[in-house]
This record gives C-alpha cells, structure tokens and sequence, in this order.
C-alpha cells in the first residue's frame, strides 16, 4: 500500500474523475455490454498483476485503481441505466455491499486498517472494498446530481465540503481507520462531480468540454503524479512489511 498523504488523495481524487468521464465516454462510442466486458477484462488483468509482485508499487496499484474506477462507474451506471433503478435504491443497496465487506473482513481479521494488508486475503478484501466505494461514489454522486436536482458543481462543492468532516474529526481523536474509510468513500464522488461537470453539456449545467477530453487530460496529469511518485518514492511507507 502507498503510505496515506497527500500526494494520496490527489491522485485518489484525480483517478476517480478519469473513471467517471472515461465510462460515460466509452458507454457512448461502444456497445455499454462490450464497454463492460472489456473494462472487467482490464481489471483482472490490472488486479492479477497487483497481485503477483507482492509488494506496492506505484505504476501497477494506481493503473489497477484506474481500472476499479472506471468498471465501479460502469456497475453503478447499469444498475440504473440499463436495469431502470433509482439512485436512491442503487446508493442503498451499494451501501448495504460495503457494510457486508466490513463485517466479513473485519470478522475475519479483526482489523481494517490498510496498514495491515500482508496477505493475500487482506488484500482481496482491500480490492473488495475499493470496488464497492467506487460503485457507491458514483452512485451517491449522480444522485445528489441528478435525483436531488442540486448539478454536478453543487455537488462537488458539496461534497468537497463534506471529506474535510473526517480529515478535521480525525484530528480531534476520530479513529483513524474510520476516518480514512469515510473520506474515502467520498473522494469519489467528489472527483466524479467536478469531472461531470466540466465534461457535460452546458445543457445539463457542465462546461461542455467533452468526456474525451476531460478523460484525456486527467490521464496526463495522473501519469505525471504518478511518475514522480514513482522515481520519488515519496509514498512508500518507511519500515513497511512487503511479505504476503
């Protein structure tokens, strides 16, 4: 795991606005069945790999959490878009599939901290977890967005308001594996609004600046992030344990 700092949460941040405009683009100049299967495929791929080198490294996780980013979009948008359920119903039942991954990890490990991941089942539980953030993010965005009539830059204002709850409760003695899985969870919709909002039309009150686009300029700012982080090594967590 890259140690949790700033550099973190930008490229966090960043990644999670690329899976949002990337699946609406790919959705719209492809088959959203073949969109789906392909992007399932880059995954695994991804996830395999990430799997097999047995320790972080900065190239293969943040590729693989581009990839979790943009197949969790696309399993929000089929909930709705293609089987016709409410945001409100698909958040819920998102919310549900992360509360179940909780408890069974924590069960099984009695630990939820990224700082434990050493195995291979505390891995898979980790990517698990991830997965369903992403969903629930993209969900819970279009919601706010869409159902609640409140647009993607409201919303994003909204909920970049809303991450510093647990980056300020953390400071005030909030457990910290709490605090991080809830501003985790928001860092999705947060990237997601604001990306949303300058990729769609101004129609639907964006900047009409084109998913392509958008898409295409979040990726070069990720691999210059990440290509420092990189050949820095700034986010890898001094004295960690890398055996599985």
């Amino acid at each position: 795991m890259p140690e949790v700092a700033i550099y973190f949460w930008i490229v966090k941040v960043l990644t999670t606005g690329m899976g949002e405009t990337t699946s609406d683009f790919l959705a719209h100049r492809i088959n959203p069945i073949i969109a789906v299967g392909c992007a399932g495929a880059v995954l695994a791929i991804s996830l395999s790999v990430q799997f097999y080198v047995r320790r972080y490294i900065a190239w293969i996780y943040w590729s693989g959490i581009v990839a979790v980013s943009v197949f969790g979009t696309m399993a929000a948008d089929v909930l709705h878009v293609g089987l016709g359920v409410p945001y409100f119903a698909s958040t819920a039942v998102f919310i549900v599939v992360l509360a179940v991954i909780f408890v069974v990890w924590y069960c099984a490990e009695r630990t939820l901290s990224i700082h434990s991941i050493h195995t291979w089942r505390r891995e898979f539980f980790y990517w698990a977890t991830v997965i369903a953030t992403f969903a629930l993010g993209t969900a819970t965005g279009d919601m706010t967005a869409v159902t609640l009539h409140l647009g993607y830059f409201t919303s994003g204002l909204m909920f970049a308001a809303l991450i510093a709850v647990p980056a300020v409760a953390y400071r005030l003695g909030l457990n910290p594996v709490l605090s991080f899985w809830l501003a985790y969870v928001i860092t999705r919709p947060l990237g997601a609004s604001f990306a949303d909002w300058a990729g769609v039309s101004r129609a639907r009150g964006g900047l009409g600046l084109g998913t392509g686009p958008v898409s295409l300029a979040l990726a070069v700012v990720i691999v210059v992030f990440v290509g420092h982080l990189a050949v820095s090594r700034k986010d890898v967590e001094r004295g960690s344990h890398r055996r599985r």
